[in-house]
């Protein structure tokens, strides 16, 4: 049985790592300077950008807007709190269901 707190730490947060990767590497970030901005190796990182962690969540469009307002912030170097603007996207993901949707069909396997 997984609950719903352990989705968020292998679901959700990678695929939120792995959307906001993608966001700036469109904006000309490379590999490593993602990484060094969200705490994660480069290889993480490539990891995330090649599909290989964190594809397995759509986020509702909240989400995706909170995302690339993040990664426009993170090249403009406006961020403040990381760690906050992150648990911000999180939370708009929770409030969509779809990581209880996903407790849920783990407790019937």
């Amino acid at each position: 049985m997984k609950l719903p707190c352990e989705i968020i730490v292998w679901e959700v947060l990678p695929c939120i790592r792995a959307a906001l990767a993608k966001e700036l590497i469109n904006r000309g970030w490379s590999q490593s300077e993602i990484g060094r901005t969200l705490g994660i190796t480069q290889a993480a990182v490539s990891q995330y950008t090649s599909r290989k962690r964190g594809s397995g969540l759509k986020f509702p469009p909240d989400a995706k807007d909170e995302i690339k307002h993040l990664a426009d912030d993170l090249v403009q170097g406006t961020v403040d709190d990381l760690v906050l603007r992150i648990c911000k996207i999180c939370l708009k993901v929770r409030k969509d269901e779809a990581v209880c949707n996903l407790a849920l069909y783990n407790l019937k396997v």
